[in-house]
């Protein structure tokens, strides 16, 4: 039996101390990936037809650059919060939990940093 009031229990983060953050992080990251995919997905389709030489033009472009690096970030910042709620809710042993996140993240810090590193090896060495 709790002394605690209704109202005293529901105030707060919940009892992770950190669910609203997550929420408010997941909900921003989506709202900047909805330019960010619309420019993507324009830039690319204005690109057909054009060969190689063309693209890597495209991608030295320190604009064209800096986006592509932001759409890699935010995209994997999302999906890793994504999967982290996904684990955190279907997956129930405590172990198993740990280990699967540790790799999602893992997963997703590789690829981001795939992504983020040959968008520069483009950038500054064509």
């Amino acid at each position: 039996m709790s002394l605690r009031s209704p109202l005293a229990r529901a105030r707060g983060l919940g009892s992770a101390k950190e669910g609203v953050s997550h929420w408010w992080a997941q909900r921003l990251t989506s709202l900047a990936l909805i330019p960010l995919v619309l420019w993507f997905v324009f830039s690319v389709a204005l690109m057909t037809g054009a060969d190689y030489h063309q693209f890597i033009a495209w991608v030295q472009s320190p604009i064209v650059a800096g986006l592509l690096i932001l759409l890699i970030s935010v995209g994997l910042l999302h999906s890793q919060q994504g999967m982290q709620v996904v684990v955190e809710d279907y997956v129930h042993g405590e172990v198993s939990k740990v280990v699967t996140l540790f790799l999602s993240l893992s997963v997703h810090v590789v690829l981001g940093l795939t992504g983020v590193l040959s968008i520069l090896m483009i950038l500054f060495r064509g």
